[in-house]
């Protein structure tokens, strides 16, 4: 059974990539959606055994590498977490595919499509039941290069060709540090095995690394190097660019990217490698920073943005450096359940947006759209009830843990932990914001798009309103069932899997006991950030836009600053793409182009040329020149003869006489 949960999506894509334009759209579509099916079911087997049973398994397969001290299994580890992330992807995964039969059943390419989508998973379950830290990133490169795939499904428009090149160049940056990360831990451990490395981490927290003539904390450095790896991944400040522009592949694609696949990888393994990070001497402060100005940074641009899907992709960057901040915080069964929710409400909003411009034909930007909500209740409700989890309104999914994150970070009483906390309550405020501002230019405004898109404009055919009505059922009951399963006091939950924390159970255990006031105060400033968009857009637009038209001048930069997304883009292009670019240049046409070239193939080439031609001339067809050539050649090897032979024979008499001499000394 444990295998079964792998080798399903694998047939899919084995299967489809072969035969699939053979079988057609339907048969593709069937085969794929009905071996996500029995892995959806799966899961929730291993979940009942894992997590309800209390009973861990892992087992190996084969031997992988065995080369002098370094021995590297194949093999699968199924702990709560993995029980926990297949419930997360299987799910998410089995709903797109569904989605996806009636989302692309227009696209002639749509076999390539669902075999991407089986590969994309399947290198996502690799990733998530390795045992080691090898096998671990052979599925972190997997969901990488699928995810270049899919996003340049529709390779013949030059915005998803760049978009998934910026994808996998911003990975690659965050790849290095898995790299070095798990050399390192080879270095230090002497194996990549997960069994051995965890129960022993703390031996080594007092171990040093000695480079460039400094000694590095070791643990520390390994934390840094795997935050690296996280930050590309999981769309952190930074390296967090490529992931609004994932937006240029298909719908679905955004769906299992944002919701359930590649950017949780990032978070998985923080959670994975729990006991390591445990051991670090300043690592946790910094993770905790660069979370908690993640999901304030990506939803300061939410705010004015105009694309359907970029503003929930930005939401997705800020919902994950929630994440990673709770991480921060030791608290990482909280950061699991978060991301747990998340993934279902997430799925919802984006699939909901891809029924919205499913029916609009093809159009994203929200400012072309309004009144849909009697055209289309169905989407309309399923946004409202993803946009409501999100911002975390009372009693719905998002609510559970999100709040939960915001008072753990008060609950720590350092001056860090209040700058942490407020700063997570403006993130919840501007969520709320951007939010309501969606849902308002999609629904609630006038009609403002063109004709034609709203006579074809049609609510969600039968594959596309089954996913969203169970992502919706999830929205809303999923935290307040599960809520105590993943962060109640005194359970049992995780076993070993996730480093036993004192502070994460004080943290949970104190926010229970906060004042009124500042417990409910994230529910205040999202109620505030909802009620201030109403206002604007229902009055501020009748009776003040007309007297304020001095602060125009004020407002225009702060708008652009926002629009522009801090300029991080532009900064980069003028510093980073453009000194590369140059670099590239001079290179290839000095050097490569150049020097390499001169003395390398096309040097011997034209040296052959020449050498060619000149012998070529001496083929001129007259008897006295050839005779003249062999009496030439004659002479000059005689000659060549007589002076090396001489040459040799001198060199003789000199060694002889050296002999004699030694001999005489001796």
């Amino acid at each position: 059974m444990y295998l079964l949960v792998l080798y399903f999506p694998l047939i899919s894509f084995l299967i489809i990539g072969f035969f699939g334009r053979f079988l057609g759209t339907n048969g593709c579509s069937l085969i794929a959606t009905l071996n996500m099916f029995f892995n959806f079911l799966l899961s929730f087997f291993i979940f009942y055994e894992v997590v309800l049973g209390g009973s861990v398994c892992f087992f190996k397969l084969f031997s992988w590498f065995n080369v002098g001290n370094f021995s590297v299994d194949w093999g699968f580890f199924f702990d709560p977490v993995t029980s926990v992330m297949l419930i997360v992807v299987n799910v998410v995964s089995f709903f797109v595919h569904f989605y996806s039969i009636d989302y692309m059943k227009h696209d002639f390419f749509s076999h390539r499509f669902m075999s991407y989508l089986s590969l994309f998973t399947w290198f996502m379950l690799i990733l998530v039941t390795a045992d080691n830290f090898l096998q671990l990133f052979v599925g972190w490169e997997g969901v990488g290069l699928v995810s270049y795939l899919l996003i340049n499904f529709w390779f013949s428009i030059i915005e998803a060709n760049k978009s998934a090149l910026k994808a996998m160049i911003m990975n690659r940056i965050g790849d290095i540090g898995i790299a070095l990360g798990v050399s390192l831990i080879f270095f230090e451990f002497k194996t990549l095995d997960f069994n051995v490395i965890f129960p022993i981490a703390h031996f080594f927290s007092e171990d040093y690394f000695f480079f460039f003539n400094s000694y590095i904390h070791l643990i520390t450095l390994i934390s840094f190097l795997f935050l690296l790896g996280a930050i590309g991944k999981s769309a952190q400040f930074g390296l967090h660019t490529w992931l609004p522009d994932a937006m240029a592949g298909p719908t679905p694609v955004s769906a299992l990217i944002h919701a359930a696949t590649m950017v949780t990888a990032g978070v998985f393994v923080l959670i994975r490698i729990s006991p390591i990070l445990e051991q670090t001497t300043f690592g946790l402060q910094i993770i905790a920073f660069i979370g908690i100005f993640t999901a304030f940074f990506a939803s300061s641009i939410g705010l004015f943005q105009n694309d359907l899907k970029k503003i929930i992709a930005y939401s997705t960057c800020s919902q994950l450096g929630y994440m990673v901040f709770a991480c921060g915080l030791s608290n990482y069964s909280l950061s699991l359940f978060h991301l747990t929710n998340h993934a279902f409400f997430k799925a919802l909003l984006f699939l909901s947006a891809g029924a919205v411009i499913h029916g609009m034909l093809d159009e994203q930007d929200m400012r072309r759209y309004g009144g849909l909500h009697k055209i289309l209740p169905f989407s309309y409700v399923c946004i409202f009830i993803g946009s409501m989890s999100l911002m975390g309104i009372p009693f719905l999914t998002g609510f559970y843990s999100k709040d939960l994150i915001i008072e753990s970070s008060f609950c720590a009483y350092f001056f860090s932990s209040n700058f942490f906390y407020w700063l997570s309550v403006l993130s919840a405020f501007f969520t709320s914001v951007y939010s309501t501002r969606l849902i308002y230019y999609t629904f609630w405004t006038k009609p403002n798009g063109f004709k034609n898109t709203y006579v074809h404009a049609h609510d969600s055919p039968f594959f596309m309103f089954v996913p969203l009505f169970f992502l919706s059922f999830f929205s809303i009951f999923f935290g307040f069932i599960f809520k105590d399963l993943f962060v109640g006091l005194g359970n049992d939950t995780w076993l070993s899997s996730i480093s036993s924390s004192s502070n994460k159970n004080l943290l949970i255990l104190e926010s229970e006991f906060l004042v009124f006031l500042i417990k409910n105060i994230p529910f205040f400033f999202s109620l505030l950030g909802m009620l201030l968009v109403c206002f604007v857009f229902f009055f501020f637009d009748l009776f003040f836009l007309s007297k304020l038209n001095f602060l125009k001048k004020y407002f225009i930069n702060f708008y652009n600053f926002f629009t522009y997304k801090w300029y991080i883009d532009c900064i980069y292009n003028k510093i980073f793409v453009k000194f590369f670019f140059n670099f590239s240049f001079l290179y290839v046409k000095n050097i490569d182009r150049g020097l390499l070239e001169l003395f390398g193939p096309l040097g011997l080439v034209r040296l052959t040329n020449s050498m060619t031609n000149i012998i070529k001339n001496l083929q001129t067809g007259f008897l006295y020149n050839y005779i003249f050539i062999f009496f030439l050649s004659i002479f000059i090897i005689l000659t060549t003869y007589f002076y090396f032979y001489s040459f040799f024979f001198e060199l003789e008499y000199l060694f002889i006489f050296i002999c004699l001499f030694l001999l005489k000394k001796i």
